[in-house]
């Protein structure tokens, strides 16, 4: 069960602008990155369903991050197929985040209220996944089908869209200022914010720093 009302849910996404995105195989390592997450000043992170038992850690993780950073906003990513978006949200996802639209993971999740977050690369793909109840969609990959401007066009008619893009998107104000004019609530995360090299030598610090640089950022962009 999630920790987190899918109100709350919506209201950091937009309140924090940036979601970092993330996955390790380790457990330890998973929890040293949340914790700098959240230390660094962010609520939120996507923890993606790419290597094989990531499921298996989102299970440990979950009730880890409860007791220990309960104000961490932990939700999973990659979710492809209605199987693996319920065994995540059983296991207590806070939101769903997925690269491609799922009519079945869209209804799973609107039983269950769970935010559900697909991606999408057209303005029909958009308008069927807000059809079908999703609060946001996510843009992606956001620098191959348009950048800044593929938003701004479809929101002219479509001023009700909010998408997260994701995907080329670096952690600077100069990159995120772009899509904030734009109409976007937030901004994915991934490499470009927790780089392999750096958490593959357990540079937590570094970790911390470039998590605050990147809430200085959205500060920024936001004007």
């Amino acid at each position: 069960m999630a920790s987190h009302n899918r109100a709350d849910v919506m209201t950091t996404i937009r309140s924090d602008g940036a979601i970092p995105i993330f996955y390790n195989a380790d457990l330890d390592t998973s929890k040293e990155v949340a914790q700098c997450i959240v230390a660094g000043g962010l609520s939120t992170l996507e923890f993606t369903n790419r290597g094989e038992g990531a499921l298996d850690l989102l299970a440990d993780l979950v009730p880890w991050a409860r007791t220990e950073l309960p104000e961490l906003v932990l939700g999973v990513g990659s979710i492809v197929d209605e199987k693996a978006a319920a065994e995540a949200i059983d296991l207590g996802a806070n939101f769903v985040f997925a690269p491609a639209l799922s009519v079945e993971v869209a209804e799973l999740c609107n039983d269950r209220d769970i935010p559900y977050v697909p991606g999408c690369a057209t303005l029909t793909e958009i308008q069927t996944a807000i059809g079908l109840g999703c609060d946001l969609v996510k843009l992606f990959p956001a620098d191959s089908i348009g950048g800044p401007a593929f938003l701004s066009a479809i929101r002219a008619p479509c001023p009700w869209i909010e998408a997260v893009p994701t995907g080329g998107v670096a952690p600077t104000a100069q990159s995120i200022k772009p899509w904030f004019d734009a109409g976007a609530p937030a901004v994915g995360l991934g490499s470009k914010l927790l780089a392999d090299e750096i958490v593959d030598r357990g540079d937590w610090d570094e970790v911390s720093k470039r998590v605050a640089a990147t809430v200085a950022a959205v500060k920024e962009a936001r004007g």
